[in-house]
């Protein structure tokens, strides 16, 4: 079973996340930021994911510190229930339409994380989710996934729809990468032998 169960506790949030990647997309999401909620279903729906998260903070001060923990969760869970990532496609791509809006992003879970996200946004907030945390997350979760992320939003007027399209394709391009190839059983995906160092 590739799953994983990831506990956070510090004096800004608390939170409990679970995550099977051989799911069927079933999502039960609490972290108190709705908008932010959207977008993570969004990522097990498409990923075909299995995920719970129950999370609180300190949503007096702002979102910041919940939305960026939460991501660090994620990527913490789907580093643990990878392994040693023996089997797996490992690269992943998508391309995403959301009515006027259109997304990609590309990943490789190579065990070497970076980031480029480009993405504009009209509107300094979403909900209760900062626009300029989108980035941030996607940056969060690669790092700790220990994967390469490049994700591009090309146009869109709705700010909501051009977030929308960028965590559908991270859920559609994770699913690909993380899927098992019945030509690699037992292998890893890599001429240097390993993809967790």
């Amino acid at each position: 079973m590739r799953n994983a169960k990831i506990q956070r506790t510090t004096q800004e949030t608390q939170i409990e996340l679970t995550l099977e990647l051989d799911g069927t997309g079933q999502a039960n999401i609490n972290t108190e930021v709705g908008f932010f909620d959207h977008m993570l279903h969004h990522v097990a729906v498409h990923g075909l994911f299995d995920l719970t998260i129950l999370a609180q903070g300190d949503l007096h001060i702002d979102s910041h510190h919940t939305i960026e923990d939460v991501a660090i969760c994620l990527g913490q869970a789907i580093h643990e229930a990878l392994g040693d990532r023996k089997g797996i496609v490992r690269m992943g791509s998508a391309l995403v339409p959301m009515d006027e809006a259109l997304a990609q992003v590309v990943i490789d879970l190579s065990g070497r994380p970076y980031t480029v996200v480009h993405a504009d946004f009209d509107s300094p907030v979403i909900g209760q989710m900062p626009t300029s945390l989108v980035a941030h997350v996607l940056e969060s979760i690669a790092t700790h996934a220990r994967m390469n992320l490049h994700a591009q939003v090309f146009y869109g007027r709705d700010d909501h729809h051009k977030a929308e399209a960028l965590f559908k394709a991270l859920g559609r391009a994770l699913r690909g990468a993380v899927e098992l190839d019945p030509r690699r059983q037992g292998i890893i995906p890599s001429t240097k032998g390993t993809l967790t160092k």
